[in-house]
This record gives C-alpha cells, sequence and structure tokens, in this order.
C-alpha cells in the first residue's frame, strides 16, 4: 500500500515533478500496471475518512505517475460520487484535453495538491468543463467529460504530466487575480 512518504515532496524532488513525462507505449509494464492500482488504492481509501485515519494518508482525489518517480504520461482520478464512498475511478494514459468551455471557474478554498504539504494563497483558473482523450491499461481509447471539480482534477493532473505544478499557475504578484470575473466553486 502506497503512503504518504511515497509521493514526491515539491521540497524535496521539485526538479522531478517539474519534468515533462514520456508518452507510454502499449502493452504497458507490469510495473506501470501495479503503480495505477497502488494510486488507485491510495485515493479510495484517503477518501474514507475511518482508512484514512487509520493510515494517516492525505485527502487526494488524482495522482499522477511524476508524482511516484515515474516519468511516464499517465494518470488516476478517483471522484466520490453522490453515494458517499462510493467512487468512480478515470484512468488515463497518454490523456489529452481535446475541447474545454469558454467559462473559468477556481477552487474558493484553494487548490491542493500531494506533493505540496503547505497552505497556499491564490486560485488557479481552470475550465469548467473539459473533455479529455486517453487510453486504459490495455490501449483502448477512452474519453471522458469532466465538469467543475473533476474538470479540475483532469486539468491539474495532466498538468503534472507537463511538468507544471497548479502552484506555477498562481498570478505572483496578484494571487487572487481574476477571482472578480472566473466563478468559485
Amino acid at each position: 500500500m502506497l503512503r504518504n512518504k511515497d509521493i514526491l515532496d515539491e521540497k524535496d524532488k521539485s526538479k522531478i515533478l517539474h519534468t515533462i513525462s514520456k508518452e507510454v507505449t502499449f502493452p504497458m509494464d507490469e510495473s506501470d500496471k501495479k503503480a495505477i492500482n497502488d494510486m488507485l488504492e491510495y485515493l479510495t481509501n484517503s477518501q474514507i475518512e475511518k482508512i484514512a485515519k487509520k493510515y494517516d494518508l492525505r485527502p487526494g482525489m488524482g495522482m499522477a505517475a511524476i508524482q511516484l518517480g515515474i516519468p511516464k504520461r499517465y494518470f488516476v482520478v478517483v471522484h466520490e460520487q453522490e453515494e458517499k464512498e462510493t467512487f468512480k475511478n478515470y484512468i488515463l494514459i497518454n490523456p489529452r484535453i481535446v475541447s474545454t468551455s469558454e467559462e473559468m471557474i477556481y477552487v474558493e478554498e484553494g487548490e491542493g495538491c500531494l506533493s505540496v504539504n503547505r497552505e497556499v494563497e491564490g486560485i488557479v483558473p481552470r475550465c469548467a468543463r473539459v473533455t479529455i482523450e486517453g487510453y486504459d491499461m490495455d490501449g483502448n481509447k477512452v474519453k471522458y467529460r469532466g465538469r467543475e471539480e473533476l474538470a479540475i482534477a483532469f486539468q491539474h493532473e495532466l498538468d503534472h504530466l507537463n511538468g507544471i505544478m497548479f502552484t506555477d499557475r498562481i498570478d505572483k504578484d496578484d494571487p487572487y487575480k481574476g477571482a472578480d470575473i472566473y466563478r468559485a466553486i
């Protein structure tokens, strides 16, 4: 089982976290399949309060391979459904966004990241809706449409694959720039 210590921290490994990840070739390596399953398990457990507390897991919704030191283009998102402790898993390999909304949003309490263990002031403008394409672990094409928090998760994790941390997207001179024109969620 993955633990918090297995996830790279911005302070320790910022060079690795700013690496642009390489395309995955199919068939996938067994080690990559294991990493995907480990990420899914961590994220699911981290969102179930009792398990998260027992194993001291920081809650998270998404994780990119680079956060485990694997510079390959894949990430997972575990999205809790309206029914508490019911989750939908998204596995995206070699993902790319194919369409976005014009509407921009941001997380009112601020975005977070399993690789950033501190409070960060400011907003990260994101598209309210995105359509993303990629592949599953067997190399089959997949396409998902995300709204609001799911759209933000897709964009956040795709940024990781491009070597971009959410902190890089906050305006250093005006951290709340755009808060008056974008919609808070």
